[in-house]
């Protein structure tokens, strides 16, 4: 059995970071796999190297129909548009089109219905609710507009009496999809990102009350930095109001404001085992993979109770889930980790929730049983 893999981008994104995993997670378990993704343009200025020509004719068009405005430009895809990826040598030899994030310009609906013609097994991994809407990745508009609707019609036509197996990587995003209209009738089946639990690990270090943020675009309004903020001023004006020691203060560090963003996976692993808390508190998430990486590490997790986090961090045990929008109650919840529990015992537990739920081994094989059913 050969397996394509399907991206647009390689390692730019969460999504694009759990496919490079899988890949390699999938050649661990045996499986002959590939991956492709999308042919930016070699030549100009930088910015314009990061897109493709499909994806700048998308955009374009989104613009026009948004009536020239640019709001939610980055946030519609309408798939329109892509890249033929069906003369590739890895596709004329792929038993099965494993589809991961493939927006932006890649693939376009109707190369996917290709790939259904020529009769390959898809299986598709669903990174937000895009598949599950029209145009929209999050539910951001109030009322439905040619863009949604277009697009949803012909993700229909698509749908119906397809053999497409759809993946959500967490409980939560399933749930979702099956109360869409749009999934009605369709397979669709949860199983987590993985994680190579021997790259993240954890490493014993003092404790420096230090907490950090990692984002892909810190200063992202949805990525919930405001709360986290004001989180700290909460704790560190309790410090100076009851006169602890300047010991007690915390230390936010947010990759990507306070110190430059790291590239180098071992480099990232050994900053999430340095500190003593990791805060993610997103607006929306699926199932983010600095949760995973940072418990893989050894390091207990704050969030807010939004989308798969509870799935993830379980309350009091190895981290504190938050009120959502409560910068209250996030303080709190860095101070439960920081200091009224046992650390270390929220340490072990966080490390043994990610071996036992997000290995590499375990999810392959789910991957590949999913792989090896008859359509």
């Amino acid at each position: 059995m050969k397996v394509l893999i399907l991206s647009t981008f390689q390692s730019s994104g969460g999504a694009a970071i759990a496919a490079t995993r899988l890949m390699h997670a999938l050649q661990q378990n045996g499986v002959e796999v590939s991956m492709l993704c999308r042919k930016n343009i070699s030549f100009g200025p930088a910015g314009l190297r990061k897109q493709s020509w499909t994806s700048i004719f998308e955009r374009a068009f989104i613009w026009m129909c948004n009536g020239f405005s640019t709001r939610n430009l980055w946030a519609t895809d309408i798939a329109l548009l892509g890249q033929d990826i069906t003369h590739t040598c890895e596709y004329r030899e792929a038993d099965v089109i494993h589809l991961h994030w493939v927006n932006q310009g890649f693939i376009s609906l109707a190369s996917i219905q290709k790939m259904l013609d020529d009769g390959k097994k898809v299986v598709w991994t669903m990174h937000d609710a895009w598949n599950s809407m029209g145009a929209y990745h999050l539910k951001i508009q109030q009322k439905e507009d040619y863009l949604e609707r277009s697009t949803r019609k012909r993700k229909q036509r698509l749908y119906a009496g397809s053999r497409i197996q759809f993946v959500t990587c967490s409980q939560w995003l399933r749930n979702e999809a099956l109360i869409s209209p749009l999934m009605a009738g369709q397979k669709v089946v949860a199983i987590p990102n993985p994680l190579d639990t021997s790259i993240f690990k954890s490493e014993p270090h003092p404790n420096h009350r230090r907490v950090l943020f990692v984002a892909q675009f810190v200063n992202n309004p949805m990525k919930g930095m405001q709360y986290l903020d004001e989180a700290a001023k909460i704790i560190n004006e309790k410090v100076t109001e009851f006169g602890y020691a300047d010991s007690s203060r915390v230390e936010i560090i947010a990759l990507g404001r306070d110190i430059p963003y790291i590239s180098d996976t071992r480099e990232m692993a050994r900053l999430y085992a340095s500190v003593d808390a990791f805060v993610l508190p997103s607006l929306s998430e699926n199932l983010p993979n600095t949760i995973m990486e940072a418990m893989a590490c050894g390091t207990p997790c704050v969030g807010f109770r939004v989308g798969g986090i509870p799935e993830m961090i379980d309350h009091l045990e190895n981290g504190y889930l938050a009120n959502y929008k409560d910068s209250e109650d996030l303080a709190k919840g860095i101070l439960y980790v920081l200091d009224e529990a046992n650390h270390q015992r929220l340490a072990d537990n966080a490390r043994q929730k990610i071996i036992n739920c997000y290995g590499e081994e375990a999810v392959a094989k789910r991957y590949i049983e999913i792989y090896g059913n008859e359509q």
